[in-house]
């Protein structure tokens, strides 16, 4: 659901107030939630008491998928304005996609009481009671949705949805029907309907109502998928095949139909391509024990013993319980010599049905276990989530790291695409710095040169040959040689130049980002260090994949020097929390970051790195409201760690 605020009442503020807060809403009506939230942050830090910015800013945070920022947002408005109808709504359909629907159920009970007549307050409310399973009062809120706005279809198809729940398939049928005559060009109304036609057998009438969905819209792929499980179910499988080709041409990492079109190539004995589809699957999907019971199956029929071993073997890791794979895995043995094996398998499959059979009254459900074809090799519904991964931007999302150490570096650009905390946080002392070196293309930032190699290298070569104990000669050199991979002269041109200047907090961060960068490269070369990151499966959260400890002590004690010469500096809590969090010291790193944002209230950087510290530490609620500060300060890829984690699993 998207949320976009339709109405607000004009600030009675000066001018410059009004402006950013017609600009937030004008981004947030395009669709430019990030530009949105820059705009109304400029408005709140001028007047905090503005709530209706915060609700502006909530319904971009929200569309941005950061929930817990939107509802503290909304939370604000409703503080400074109790009275404030939107924001109790907004706010309720926040916790609803939350999945904390008592908490939603009362803001709209709230919303109801202050504007009654408020149609959308009711078919929001509608939805949220469907999703917690209350049919019966959903379809009393769409009934009087629909009293107040008899031509929007969705809620037809929503109260439709409800009656199907409440085993009453004439009553949806015929709301599915009003749902197609008030909106013929939208797809939904028929999918709904052919579905239900399905559901009864119907499948020729279904297949004419996804028919008609796909002239409605040729690019919506769930009428595709619908109609290859009609055509199949007809028995027309090449047919079901071309339509489940047509889903991967326009979603080309749907898990589900992957799966679906692996089974319908098996049936139709193509099964070197159904062994790529589940292959497919697999990648997408490691953790689902569907994908390996019926790949062994699959591997059983081509004659590859041991893979369908293995294969079984995984599911039941994932499965312990599962007696078919224990029968199964257990005939392969035996056929393959493992007599002893064989039946180790056999008797454990034999305890675990006894196990199950001893906890159900009835007991013919037992046959389920032997039954393998009607429980796995049956096609699946597009709605099924075959994987916990999840998708940033139509790309599967890669691992997130800490965002990187802030140093004295050369960028040929004016401003740098990662730091953020800059904008808000200057210190005299870094910019006179900058200054004395120079320069552009002299900065000070947290991302990578963008000056080319060839030339960093011709520079560092340049200046290394001229003898000079000059300051800013030799830190211009200690900078080239780490940008050019010189670690160890890069460490003795700062050493030098401490022999010098032993009182320069400057000349310890510098060293102190080297010596890291060079601990970092020594273990990539060993291939036996990982960062802290985020995988982009959420089922398998935040990990550290070190299998050896590099250290890192000396990096830090530089920091612990720098921060002693210069203890009110932000950045070097920062890069000293950066490498406590690399070297496993988790609560230190947090307490170091919580330092740098109490110097900083607007350190970005600082409040993303404390929100995955926090989300590793088990911590997901706190860690993600530091993740949302961080967005709303304007670190794009927050987004991106919100989308996995702020949001309850589905899947």
């Amino acid at each position: 659901m998207v949320l976009i605020a339709l109405s607000a009442a004009p600030l009675r503020a000066q001018y410059n107030k009004s402006y950013f807060f017609w600009m937030g809403r004008e981004h947030i009506i395009e669709n430019r939630y990030r530009e949105a939230i820059r705009s109304l942050n400029v408005l709140l830090n001028v007047d905090h008491e503005a709530y209706e910015g915060y609700l502006l800013r909530g319904i971009a945070k929200y569309n941005l998928e950061d929930l817990l920022g939107a509802d503290a947002d909304f939370s604000r408005a409703i503080d400074i304005n109790p009275v404030y109808t939107m924001a109790y709504q907004y706010r309720a359909i926040t916790r609803a996609r939350l999945g904390n629907y008592e908490d939603a159920l009362r803001d709209f009970e709230e919303a109801v009481s202050l504007r009654p007549e408020q149609s959308g307050i009711y078919y929001s409310r509608g939805v949220t009671l469907l999703l917690s399973g209350q049919f019966e009062k959903a379809a009393a809120d769409f009934d009087t949705f629909i009293h107040y706005d008899p031509r929007v279809a969705d809620a037809y198809i929503n109260r439709g949805l409800c009656y199907l729940s409440m085993k009453d398939t004439l009553r949806a049928e015929a709301d599915f029907d009003k749902a197609i005559r008030t909106n013929r060009e939208s797809p939904d109304g028929y999918n709904r309907r052919g579905n239900l036609h399905m559901t009864r057998g119907q499948n020729l009438l279904a297949l004419e109502d996804f028919n008609s969905a796909i002239k409605c819209d040729t690019t919506y792929a769930p009428s595709y998928f619908n109609r290859a499980l009609a055509l199949n179910r007809l028995k027309r499988p090449g047919e079901a095949l071309r339509d489940f080709d047509h889903v991967l041409q326009l979603d080309s990492t749907s898990s589900v139909t992957y799966f679906n079109r692996a089974i319908v190539r098996t049936q139709v004995g193509d099964l070197n391509r159904a062994l790529d589809d589940y292959n497919r699957v697999a990648m997408y999907s490691p953790d689902n024990v569907l994908v390996y019971f019926n790949r062994a199956l699959l591997y059983t029929r081509l004659k590859q013993p041991r893979a369908a071993i293995d294969d079984y073997s995984r599911a039941i890791e994932l499965y312990p319980d599962f007696a078919a794979a224990y029968i199964n895995r257990s005939e392969l043995k035996r056929q393959t010599g493992d007599i002893r094996g064989a039946k180790s398998d056999l008797n454990t499959a034999q305890q675990k049905i006894a196990e199950y059979r001893s906890r159900l009254w009835d007991s013919t459900r037992v046959s389920e276990f032997a039954d393998t074809s009607r429980r796995f090799n049956r096609l699946l519904s597009f709605d099924t989530k075959l994987t916990a991964r999840r998708l940033v931007d139509g790309q599967e999302d890669s691992n997130i790291s800490l965002l990187p150490l802030f140093k004295f570096t050369m960028r040929d650009s004016v401003t740098s695409p990662v730091i953020v905390a800059r904008k808000q946080y200057n210190v005299p002392a870094i910019d006179s710095l900058t200054e004395r070196l120079g320069g552009h293309p002299y900065t000070f930032a947290n991302s990578e040169s963008d000056i080319a190699a060839d030339s960093l290298v011709r520079l560092s070569r340049e200046l290394a040959a001229i003898p000079s104990d000059d300051y800013c000669h030799l830190f211009r050199l200690g900078v080239a040689q780490s940008l050019v991979r010189q670690y160890t002269s890069s460490v003795g041109t700062f050493s030098t130049l401490i022999e010098l200047y032993p009182a320069d907090p400057f000349l310890y961060i510098n060293r102190s980002t080297v010596r890291a960068e060079m601990t970092d490269f020594i273990s990539s070369i060993s291939q036996g260090y990982g960062r802290i990151t985020v995988e982009s499966d959420p089922a398998k959260r935040l990990h550290n994949t070190s299998t050896r400890s590099y250290d890192y002590d000396e990096a830090i004690a530089d920091l612990n020097k720098a921060a002693k010469l210069m203890p009110d500096v932000a950045y070097i809590y920062y890069n000293r929390g950066n490498l406590q969090a690399i070297s496993g010291r988790l609560p230190e790193a947090f307490d170091d970051y919580s330092r740098a944002i109490e110097l900083n209230p607007d350190f970005a950087e600082a409040y993303y790195n404390r929100g995955l510290v926090q989300i590793y530490m088990k911590d997901t609620r706190k860690g993600c409201l530091d993740v949302s500060k961080a967005g709303e300060l304007g670190i794009a890829q927050a987004y991106r760690v919100l989308n996995l984690y702020a949001a309850p699993e589905h899947n």
